[in-house]
């Protein structure tokens, strides 16, 4: 609702310049209801009928005190000859979007709604600039504003970010349009305004890293801990098996051991007689929130083994047994099971790590899944997914946290058949309750089209970039609101940075820009200055290279980001700052002896051997091999990684009260 200025006089009164300006002007000859048609007459020999029908502008229409405002979608003359010199006569096509309608005090609100159509005759004429304000005037309380009105710059693109933010946003653009530029603006604007809301990024080609330097702790590889039990059982047996067929056998052995070493860690008992039951007494599960340890899984597993009944279980023991050992020998998955993953129940300082509890002024969390085996990124964003909606359901709304998908369609893609189950569940749980609780939900894709079309219709305000692809058009135009179907016809061909915006944020439909970003703070933006070192003479060394593709930790001495540009070496009786903690951790653990002295039956080894395929001699079953040696129930956890120094509070005093509350949901 904008104030009126005082009419000035001239022939259209009520601006300056602006109002006194005379402008082409057409008559209605046909309405429907949702479009109307326009004749007009141009001739360039009179000035101010040069140039001013054009497809996208806005048109208003005057009827009684009220304007009706429509878009051009198409022009065409009204013959087919055309004057070179002289008057024609042209047709202007336009979609109905709302009215502006005049109130007593001066006063100008726009409604979407129409009171009255515009009768046959009605005058029309190219739309006011104040008129246009009034149109995208956002009055609510609490806004943001990310650009511009692609027609006039003079007026601010405002967005509702309550309304942004509760009823979940999508960002949808082809390669190479701005969409990440567009998205790290957006977040920016967001945690500006927000001091008390988290946002997890899932980063799938390291881009954000670069966008926010001071305001986001990054997880990637060489720092993520997401321990092993943290995974529900869908999301472990999707790590395990890898989304092989026929190992339904292998899958319900593993269900049942799991449950068992949850119970053996809970109660710290290891009781032999336990093991027959096919559920822990306790009533644990393999999706029960509770925390084991390698050490009892194992355990669990060389006892069954060892038992004189079901042999005909063995077989596919054994393969289960090699199959966990090989995913735990992997490097790569250390940040499921290293040494400060493999046992302990730290969940209240791996929640505050990710989630950023206290945030100490970095509220944003980068989970850069670019390194991460591809076979776990599914899982890894399942278990994310769901514990951002667990914390804010658990925490009564205190933890309000904003999960943003890059590349969503690889997530929650259109075929049912298509990606992983649990992934598309605990997202679909976001999109349809989390606004409830604190969970919000930020997609971003190339591909709409592949998007689950009922989690993308949870995204009540949609940027749309430039999209070539019909399909993704069809899918963005079936989106769209009354007034505004035949935007559709500009996405092919806007320019970068621009989009057409719509939704619940948004008082109408706006073609706007966005803002620019310096170029330090574009995402990728490390990537885009590699490049630039390269054309300007940095010798590349692809010995490096190699070295980073085949090292699965990605951590190397004198070259810790694998660019082939080295860096000196720590000096002796120093540390490299960037090595992990945990691998010191580990050389630690090997180079010390066992507490008490090396377990019974074994050798005085310092280091702890990988787990063994279990010894065939003997009738009693009695397993000698060693699995890997977590932590023991005597020593104390490791404590969490800090990046700023000040996170030990591990989410405040309340921590506790809130673990136990999100464990009791299971």
């Amino acid at each position: 609702m904008l104030n009126k200025p005082a009419p000035e006089g001239g022939p259209q009164g009520g601006e300056s310049a602006e109002g006194q300006r005379r402008r082409t002007r057409g008559h209605v000859v046909d309405c429907d209801g949702q479009r109307a048609i326009i004749l007009a007459i141009v001739d360039p020999a009179i000035q101010h009928m040069q140039n001013h029908w054009a497809v996208g502008q806005l048109i208003s229409i005057q009827e009684g005190t009220n304007r009706v405002v429509g878009q051009t979608y198409k022009v065409e003359s009204a013959t087919t000859r055309w004057a070179e010199s002289g008057a024609n006569s042209l047709l202007i096509h336009i979609e109905l979007v709302g009215e502006i309608q005049e109130r007593e005090n001066g006063e100008t609100l726009f409604s979407s709604g129409i009171a009255n159509y515009p009768r046959i005759g009605a005058v029309a004429h190219r739309i006011r600039t104040f008129d246009l304000a009034a149109i995208y005037e956002n009055d609510s309380d609490d806004t943001i504003m990310v650009g511009h009105l692609t027609q006039d710059a003079s007026i601010a693109a405002k967005i509702d970010l309550e309304k942004l933010i509760s009823r979940h946003f999508a960002v949808v653009g082809s390669t190479g349009v701005g969409k990440s530029t567009s998205v790290s603006l957006i977040l920016r604007k967001i945690i500006e305004c927000r001091s008390d809301l988290r946002v997890v990024i899932l980063d799938p080609h390291n881009e954000f890293t670069a966008a926010f330097p001071a305001q986001s702790v990054v997880k990637d590889s060489r720092n993520l801990s997401l321990p092993f039990w943290l995974f529900n059982f869908d999301e472990f047996s999707e790590v395990v098996f890898r989304g092989q067929k026929g190992l339904e056998v292998e899958g319900e052995l593993l269900r049942d051991f799991i449950a068992e070493a949850k119970e053996r860690y809970d109660d710290g008992r290891d009781n032999v007689a336990r093991l027959k039951k096919t559920r822990a007494s306790n009533g644990y599960t393999a999706n029960s929130p509770v925390a084991y340890r390698l050490d009892d899984l194992f355990k669990v597993i060389d006892e069954r083994l060892g038992q004189l009944d079901g042999k005909h279980e063995k077989p596919a023991i054994k393969a289960l047994r090699d199959r966990l050992a090989a995913i735990i020998r992997d490097q790569r998955f250390g940040f499921m099971f290293g040494q400060s993953n493999a046992g302990g129940d730290r969940m209240t300082q791996v929640l505050a790590e990710i989630f950023r509890v206290p945030h100490n002024g970095r509220q944003i969390s980068i989970v850069d899944m670019s390194a991460l085996p591809a076979e776990v990124v599914n899982s890894v964003v399942s278990v994310l997914s769901r514990l951002v909606y667990d914390l804010a359901v658990s925490s009564q709304g205190a933890i309000q946290t904003l999960l943003v998908c890059e590349e969503a369609h690889r997530y929650v893609p259109a075929d049912r058949e298509a990606g992983f189950f649990p992934t598309r569940q605990a997202i679909a749980r976001i999109a349809k309750e989390g606004r409830k609780y604190g969970a919000y939900l930020g997609i971003v894709s190339q591909r709409p089209s592949e998007i689950d079309p009922s989690i993308l219709s949870q995204c009540n305000t949609v940027f749309a970039m430039r999209l070539a692809n019909q399909a993704d058009q069809k899918i963005i135009g079936g989106a769209m609101t009354n007034g505004a179907q035949t935007s559709i016809n500009f996405l092919s061909s806007i320019a970068n940075r621009e989009c057409i915006a719509f939704g619940e944020a948004l008082k109408t439909p706006m073609r706007m820009t966005f803002e620019n970003i310096g170029k330090a703070q574009l995402p990728g933006s490390h990537i885009y200055e590699m490049r630039q070192a390269v054309r300007n003479g940095l010798e590349v060394d692809l010995t490096a290279i190699v070295r980073r593709m085949r090292e699965a930790d990605q951590i190397m001495q004198g070259d810790p980001d694998g660019i082939g540009v080295t860096a000196p070496a720590p000096g002796v009786g120093q540390r490299d700052a960037r090595r992990p903690a945990f691998l010191d951790d580990a050389e630690q653990e090997i180079a010390a002896p066992f507490p008490g002295g090396p377990p019974p039956g074994e050798p005085p080894t310092i280091a702890p051997s990988l787990p063994q395929r279990p010894s065939q001699a003997g009738s009693t079953g009695a397993s000698t091999s060693a699995p890997p040696r977590p932590l023991q129930r005597s020593e104390p956890a490791p404590a969490p990684y800090s990046d700023t120094g000040a996170r030990n509070q591990g989410g405040g005093s309340s921590g506790k009260s809130l673990i136990h509350s999100f464990r009791s949901r299971g």
